[in-house]
Order: C-alpha cells, then structure tokens, then sequence
C-alpha cells in the first residue's frame, strides 16, 4: 500500500459542525445494546479524527496522494474494520454485527460521504465476500483488509454491465487453464481501486460467472487513473483492465460457477450500508439547517419563525427517522440469519438515498448563495450542505440503483411470474 502526505488545511477552512439534533428527536428501540455502544465509539472517533479533515476530503483532486490514508489508517488502528467480522477469522464477534456496520457507516457518512463509501466497500463489500472463501483467502487476504494493512476492492460492474449482471452482458471472463485461470477484461468505477491491494473479481465462466480475488500487482493487471467525478472526491474510482492475468486456483472465492450468489448477497448487504449512509447524510443536512434557519434572519425574523419552514423540517424530521427505522431492520434480519433481507434492504436504500437527494437541493436553498459556494472567498468558510449535494446523487446510482430496489419490492409484491 503506498504512502502519500496527508492534506493539511489552513485555519481559515475549518468546517464549522452544527449541534446535533438526532439524541433529542430519534429513540432507538430497535439497537442492541452491542450496536448502541458501537455506535457511540464510532461516533467518538468521526468526532475526533473525520470532522476534522473532512472538509480536505472532500475538496481535493482525486489523485492518489489524495487518498485520505491518515483516516483510512485510524480506522485501522482504532479496530473500526474489525466490527463487521465473527471471532474466528479477527472481527469483533458481535451478535449483531449487520446492524453494527450499518451504524458505523451513518456515523462515519455524517461528516464525509467519501469516508462512509470508503469503509462500505473495503469492509461489506471485499470484506463480506472473502468471510465466504477459503482458509487460504482469509489468511492472506482478509487478515491484512482487518488491520487495514491491505485495501480491498469489489468488481462487478463493466462499462456496458452495471445494473444487469447477466452472462450474456458481462465480458470479463475467466478461463480454465492447468492451476488456475486466465482472465481477461474491463471493470470500471471500481472503487478503492487506484489505491487497493486486491480485487474480490466477478467473471463469466463459460456459461456460469465465477468469483476470484485478484493482486492488482501482478502481471497482465492495470488499474486506471483515478476518475473525476461530480462529488466523493475521497473515493477514489477508476477501471481494472485484465489482459490474460493468471490466477491460481487458491485465489478461487467459493465454488466455481456459483460467483453470482456470492456477488448478489454481498450486494444486498451493501444497499443496507448505503441506506445507512443516505441517512447520515440526511442528518447532517437536518442539523445544518436547522442552525441556518435558527440564526438566519429575514423581514425581521428567523427564518425558523416561518411556518413553511417549521412544517418542511417536520417532514424531514420523520424521513430521517423512518430511514433510520428501515436500514435498522434490514440488518436485524440480516443478522438473524437471513442472506437477503427484503423487501427491507430495497425499501431502505432507495427510501434512505431519495431522502438525501430530495434534502440536499432544499438544504441549498436553505443556505442560499452561501450553499452554492465551495468556498466563500472573503473569509474562506465553506457550507457542507453544498458538498453533500455533489456527493449525495451517487447514492442513488451505486450498489443497485433505485429502480432496481423499486423492481425488486414489486416482485415481493408480485411475483417473478409478473415482475419477471
């Protein structure tokens, strides 16, 4: 993994953070006491070490000296990629360890979106896949992705495969040689990819589709530049090209031919994380603009005193907590043994991403010009909810778009006789 110098932010950009508002407005029934006491160490340590450099995060370049390896590096050493995990291979051990990752994402999401997309896919998405391979994978790989000395990336998508994973879409295949395969192909909008050590790899495999775990070193593997994006600056995407890679038959994640259960249940963990993101976003949109509408005064008043106002931060108020209500639940089911807990997982992601999405452009209208500047020029101070507002759309798009998450609800509804 290579080192780059951390960002450092001169005095005049530090971001301001509002009081919180959830402690007053949302009562958790749902969290174990396990996943309320993560909660609050996680919490803790967004506090001390994220808020800080969040703001650099999320306005530099991507560029690979850019990659925020100082918070990456933290949530190493604080134990933070150990929670998803059981015992026996160096995780936590939680009872609910589903529910405890979620949390961890809202918290980590509150302060920067990058920070949050950064551990979903290097702990649920890598991480949860090589839980279900060998001794072998979870010793050289998984052991390094929990002390954070290793990054881990998930590939699935291609440039013309995103949202259908079928054999017939897909073009990265894998093909049987004597002690392993040779793969060749194109992934793109990879993330932690120009920064990862390894690829947990999707692949056509005749007529099947196969998971392997790939070294991003080794020959007939290039990693792209990093891509520039709208928003998520921190999290670094780009494409994996593959030309006639070998991979040994060790690096095989499960069974042959059985790569796109894998690939879906690690998904559908994902979406609770990205609901659990969507949330974090939400409520720090909500506490943001609830100190502007407090101090910002028109025609004589607050603009909290407006009725308008009042009524659309109620609204937002039970979004937040029904979002909350959702992503929870998802996980508890997940953790209670089920691999795909929907219509849950569905529900909380599209409902929990529209909600960030919906809020971010009202929270810019909140703050007006001040939420369309990244940077105000006479004195340096920059409004977050206009870099939640770049960084929120994704939400929307990754890990299963929200039309799809709308399909899938519909066939629980229907039926695959209907839905297809």
């Amino acid at each position: 993994m290579a080192s780059a110098p951390d960002i450092s932010l001169p005095p005049k950009a530090a971001q301001r953070w509002p009081r919180r508002k959830e402690p007053e407005l949302y009562h958790d029934l749902m969290s174990p006491d396990e996943v309320l006491a993560i909660r609050a160490e996680v919490r803790a340590f967004a506090e001390r070490v994220v808020a800080p450099r969040a703001r650099a995060i999320g306005d530099a370049e991507e560029k690979i000296e850019h990659f925020p390896w100082d918070v990456f590096r933290a949530m190493g050493d604080a134990g933070l990629f150990r929670i998803p995990f059981p015992a026996e291979v160096g995780g936590r051990g939680l009872s609910h360890p589903a529910a405890a990752t979620a949390a961890v994402i809202e918290e980590l999401s509150y302060y920067s979106s990058s920070v949050g997309a950064i551990y979903d896919v290097h702990c649920i998405l890598a991480g949860h896949a090589l839980v279900q391979g060998s001794a072998y994978l979870q010793r050289t790989y998984l052991a390094a992705l929990l002390d954070g000395s290793k990054v881990g990336a998930f590939a699935t998508t291609e440039p013309d495969a995103s949202t259908d994973l079928s054999v017939a879409a897909m073009v990265t295949h894998a093909t049987k040689v004597e002690g392993g395969y040779q793969v060749s192909g194109h992934k793109r909008f990879i993330t932690n990819a120009p920064v990862a050590n390894f690829v947990v790899l999707l692949c056509r495999d005749g007529e099947r589709m196969t998971e392997l775990v790939v070294d991003l070193t080794q020959p007939g593997v290039r990693v792209g530049k990093p891509d520039r994006k709208i928003g998520n600056n921190g999290q670094l995407t780009a494409d994996i090209y593959f030309d006639n890679a070998f991979v040994p038959d060790q690096n095989l994640l499960g069974e042959r031919g059985k790569g796109l259960r894998v690939a879906l249940q690690t998904l559908t963990y994902g979406r609770i994380g990205i609901a659990a993101a969507g949330t974090g976003l939400a409520q720090s949109l909500f506490d943001h603009c609830v100190e502007r509408l407090e101090n910002r005064k028109a025609f004589g008043k607050a603009l909290g005193q407006f009725q308008h106002w009042q009524f659309r931060m109620a609204e937002r108020a039970t979004g937040i907590e029904n979002a909350r209500n959702l992503y929870l639940k998802a996980a508890l089911r997940k953790d209670s043994g089920i691999a795909f807990p929907e219509p849950e997982a569905g529900m909380a992601k599209y409902y929990a991403t529209e909600l960030a999405g919906d809020f971010a452009r009202e929270a810019v209208q909140i703050f007006g010009g001040y939420g369309f500047l990244r940077e105000l020029s006479h004195d340096g101070s920059h409004a977050h909810v206009g870099e939640i507002y770049r960084d929120v759309k994704i939400a929307e798009i990754y890990e299963g778009a929200n039309e799809v998450q709308k399909w899938i609800i519909a066939r629980q509804i229907f039926g695959k006789e209907i839905t297809g």
